[in-house]
């Protein structure tokens, strides 16, 4: 991996933009769909790396004159855009503390959100502004709203109205320092109400150069990214961003035919997708002998990638193209790196025997240890919370990219960090170990270990033996009864159109499971009626809080 570059002059996370519109100006810095032709074929709207420098140089002074300034939380909800790029680097340009919260949440843990954060600031889509008005009792601290498009009877300013129409002149973007607050982005909430995690200018430029050195993204590369958040690191990166035909709250339904279509409209040669997004890819795309020849690399992030999806995309893909699965999470990442084919060729085999999940050695610039296991919060550092290699633990990590603190959350805040003689260590949630060859593997949520009397049993182990049998598409292991005193139920969902009953599948497990010590006590298992519950975000994490209260109900 080459070293990674210094931080950049000024440490305001939009300083990248006009220092790749001066090096590459007429590269196209974001493509965006534009409706269909009489074909059928997507049109394209862009903007070059110059033009998106300019568009955002046009609506700070406008930002400024209705009262969003440096430091002032501004709520975004605006579909991703060319106005969507512009807003996030004026917004940044600024100063202004941007906060992204995904609006398929659920109307209960949006309003938490919005009410916690207290924003100053509301910019949205028409449809944004009237969940404001019904949210209206969760955002009392909204002083002024801006509409981009069409404003209706809400009152307010619009985008189009304080935008600079006159002579170009450039904005003199302020002069953040490391340690100033950028963003509040808010995790995906799969285990409980989304914790505001607040990102600060340093943390985004460490981000962005640690990206460029673990996966060398050079200055010709075209990303597809299907996930909004990980978009706004293209310009930053000197990368084009292309925005795919789809809705980015549904990844899981994304029609792999349009994704296709548009790395093969622009030669992309970088693509993000969850899990689920890739499962329905790789499987289109081995059905009809799709070969995705520009793509250098895959990303993908969110959940674990199954062993089958990373095959079916090998399929598609040119010799010696992987697929890159980053470990991390909303409060650091990245954390650990991989990649397909050592999953494949060498990891994959010790997964199917019960030893987790390799996520890969950790990148340079992240210290990851693993300590003994604790609910309890742990106030300050100490050399032996840490267990040695092999033992199973708490996942944390330290460095540059690492979040200090959730917002107007001291209780999470406590129990997730670590004071470590001023410098923050990340408990991650998860649970894992590394082996002799310094490869973290990954057990599962901590929080979702189940508790018997004899021991704690993890999840993730248990479940990868069973999703090995063809007849399932994914299990999930939970816990009935009194923590400490579990008992283990692992809950399946079938594969579409398996051959086996359901009687028929069900001793096929317990067969399979009774061959290994780690499944040998896993005897209680149910089938789950329908698809498991995930993330609003990947639609990849299953919420396995919700089945375990499925599961509760249910009879062994």
């Amino acid at each position: 991996m080459p070293p990674i570059e210094a931080p950049a002059t000024s440490c305001n996370i939009a300083s990248h933009l006009p220092a790749m519109a001066a090096r590459q100006p007429h590269k196209r810095a974001v493509v965006v769909p534009a409706g269909r032709d009489a074909m059928g074929n997507v049109t394209w709207a862009h903007s070059t790396f110059a033009q998106l420098d300019e568009a955002s140089d046009r609506i700070p002074q406008g930002l400024e004159s209705v009262g969003i300034r440096r430091g002032v939380r501004t709520v975004l909800m605006v579909k991703p855009s060319l106005d969507f790029f512009a807003l996030v680097f004026a917004l940044y340009k600024v100063g202004a503390v941007l906060v992204l919260i995904d609006p398929g949440i659920g109307t209960r843990a949006l309003k938490t959100c919005l009410k916690e954060v207290e924003p100053e600031a509301f910019v949205g889509v028409p449809a944004a502004h009237v969940a404001r008005l019904i949210f209206r009792g969760s955002l009392r601290s909204v002083k002024i709203n801006v509409t981009v498009g069409p404003r209706l009877f809400w009152g307010g300013h619009t985008l189009d109205g304080i935008r600079n129409k006159g002579p170009y002149t450039p904005y003199v973007m302020a002069e953040t320092d490391p340690e100033d607050v950028a963003a509040v982005l808010f995790t995906s909430g799969s285990t409980g109400i989304p914790k505001g995690a607040v990102y600060t200018h340093g943390m985004f430029d460490a981000q962005v150069r640690m990206l460029k050195a673990i996966y060398r993204f050079g200055d010709d590369e075209i990303d597809l990214p299907t996930f909004p958040l990980f978009a706004l690191f293209d310009p930053a990166l000197g990368m084009t961003a292309v925005i795919p035909d789809m809705d980015a709250r549904k990844p899981g339904s994304a029609d792999p035919a349009k994704i296709i279509e548009a790395i093969e409209d622009h030669g992309c040669t970088s693509m993000f997708g969850s899990p689920a997004l890739l499962r329905n890819l790789g499987r289109y795309g081995v059905e009809h002998g799709v070969k995705l020849r520009s793509l250098r690399r895959v990303l993908s992030a969110g959940a674990p990638v199954p062993h089958d999806v990373l095959s079916n995309m090998h399929a598609m893909l040119q010799p010696g193209v992987e697929v890159f699965t980053p470990y991390g999470a909303t409060e650091s990442l990245p954390v650990a790196n991989i990649g397909s084919r050592e999953i494949l060729e060498d990891t994959a085999e010790g997964t199917r025997a019960g030893q987790g999940i390799c996520v890969g050695r950790p990148v340079e610039g992240a210290r990851v240890r693993v300590i003994r296991i604790t609910d309890d919060a742990i106030a300050a550092w100490s050399d032996d919370l840490e267990l040695p290699a092999g033992e199973i633990g708490e996942i944390t990590v330290q460095g540059a990219m690492v979040t200090r603190t959730y917002f107007a959350r001291p209780d999470k805040t406590a129990l997730a960090k670590i004071d470590d003689g001023g410098e923050v260590v990340h408990r991650m949630g998860d649970l894992g170990r590394f082996d002799e060859q310094g490869r973290l593997w990954m057990c599962g949520r901590k929080s979702h270990r189940v508790t018997t009397s004899e021991g704690p049993v993890f999840t993730v182990p248990v479940e990868r033996i069973f999703d090995a049998h063809d007849g399932v598409l994914r299990t999930a292991l939970v816990g009935i009864g009194a923590p400490g005193q579990q008992r283990p139920r692992l809950l399946v969902e079938r594969q579409p159109g398996g051959a086996l009953s359901d009687g028929e599948l069900i001793e096929a497990l317990l067969a399979m499971g009774s061959e290994l010590p780690i499944t040998r006590g896993i005897t209680d298992i149910a089938l789950y009626p329908g698809a498991f519950p995930v993330d609003i975000r990947h639609n990849a994490k299953i919420n396995r809080e919700q089945l375990a209260r499925w599961a509760a109900g249910q009879r062994a």
